[in-house]
């Protein structure tokens, strides 16, 4: 059973994304150490484009909330049919960069922990990238029901993460054994992070989500994502 993760190691995850802020895109567009070659890339990018197909075909409308927005990757498709978005993240670092490259004023940006920031109201829908596989498996539930009372009754929600893959992540990590959490992430500097990892059965997940009262599809890419969508109950 793994064991659980501590106030300070959710510190240390915060502060890695802070730092890896500016470094961040050159993970979703495969540069540097994460170029795996044209192959791996072309795949990668096919793969995305199957999620980004999938977002687009829920056609999320009115007020959503964006947990972990990061640069802006998935912001900027949410605008598409959005009436307003509610960004929400840890890092004033990733803020900054999603505000100067989308700029656009429907978007709210809150800087706060998301495991312990709760909205004033609730939203049509709720979308998180890349941010439920760093959620400690003991918080996975309240994260979970914390998420489905930011809903609006029949709310909908989307998600995306990564399946268990070393070629997803850079050429010098390694990925966590699959009874461990936490793994470690470089910077191009060589510093180094502990970080709360965890990789996702679909069918155990979708399982998780509905007994939380979320009617849930979870689906997998071929070799790279991990992906959700549905609605509450």
């Amino acid at each position: 059973m793994p064991e659980h993760i501590s106030a300070e190691a959710l510190e240390e995850m915060k502060n890695y994304y802070r730092a890896r802020a500016h470094e961040y895109d050159e993970w979703f567009y495969r540069q540097g150490r994460y170029d795996r070659g044209a192959e791996a890339n072309a795949r990668w990018f096919a793969e995305v484009e199957q999620v980004f197909t999938q977002l687009a075909e829920l056609h999320l409308t009115g007020d959503i909330l964006e947990l972990a927005p990061g640069t802006g990757i998935w912001t900027e498709h949410l605008l598409k049919t959005a009436t307003t978005i509610t960004a929400v993240d840890a890092s004033s670092e990733m803020i900054e960069l999603n505000r100067a490259k989308i700029a656009d004023p429907r978007i709210s940006y809150i800087q706060n922990d998301l495991f312990t920031w709760q909205p004033e109201r609730t939203y049509a829908a709720v979308v998180f990238g890349f941010w439920i596989s760093h959620v400690p498996l003991e918080r996975l539930d309240a994260f979970l029901l914390s998420v489905r009372g930011m809903l609006d009754p029949g709310g909908k929600i989307f998600f995306v993460d990564g399946r268990r893959e070393i070629t997803s992540t850079a050429i010098n990590h390694q990925l966590p054994l699959p009874d461990n959490q936490v793994m470690t992430r470089i910077l191009n500097d060589g510093s180094a992070f502990q970080i709360i990892k965890n990789f996702y059965d679909p069918t155990e997940l979708t399982h998780r989500f509905q007994r939380l009262g979320f009617d849930m599809t979870v689906r997998e890419t071929e070799k790279y994502f991990l992906y959700g969508y549905g609605s509450l109950l």
